[in-house]
């Protein structure tokens, strides 16, 4: 599974922590000034957030249909069907059809983690009109199409939250504070 991927639905489910704790998203953005190499190694239970999101239908495992369909919202199509394919090859050890939460995690690990040219690739999806900012409306755009519902106002705040420098969106610098605050690493 791509790492920007897993980054597009961390950014999605962990809105409601960033609205109760914005304090948190504050480190050192010098810490990640360092180049395209750093990885980073995200959580058990952030994971377990995004297999969740995958796993629509709450069965413990994820469906090619399933991957396709959150592929789908988040305008990620390319060609699908081979793209698709392609993963549960590899990513589904024990040739059931379905990739579980262990073979999730197998695979993630297999990537070597996330890399900051990653979390670069996920800024890009949020940001629609490619001015190099993320708007409280791209959020909610794309929030929307990931089945989230958030009312402007809520992604104003969000923003507002992770917005260091006071311009009312999320640049680069701040995206990648905000992404990988929860995360180590390696």
């Amino acid at each position: 599974m791509s790492s920007a991927r897993f980054l597009d639905f961390q950014y999605s489910l962990s809105k409601r922590k960033y609205l109760r704790t914005p304090s948190r998203l504050f480190s050192s953005p010098k810490r990640l000034n360092s180049g395209l190499k750093q990885i980073f190694e995200p959580s058990i239970d952030d994971m377990k957030q995004v297999f969740d999101k995958f796993d629509s239908n709450k069965d413990g495992k994820i469906s090619q249909q399933e991957y396709k369909a959150t592929l789908k919202s988040l305008a990620m199509g390319g060609n699908m069907a081979r793209e698709v394919s392609d993963i549960f090859r590899v990513v589904d050890q024990d040739l059931d059809g379905f990739i579980s939460f262990k073979e999730f995690v197998e695979a993630l690990k297999m990537g070597g983690g996330i890399r900051r040219v990653d979390i670069e690739s996920a800024f890009r999806v949020f940001d629609k009109n490619g001015d190099g900012k993320i708007s409280a409306e791209e959020v909610q755009d794309m929030l929307r199409r990931l089945g989230e519902r958030c009312s402007l106002d809520d992604c104003t705040r969000m923003v507002s939250a992770v917005d260091t420098d006071g311009d009312g969106m999320v640049d680069m610098d701040e995206f990648l504070v905000m992404m990988t605050q929860s995360l180590t690493r390696s």
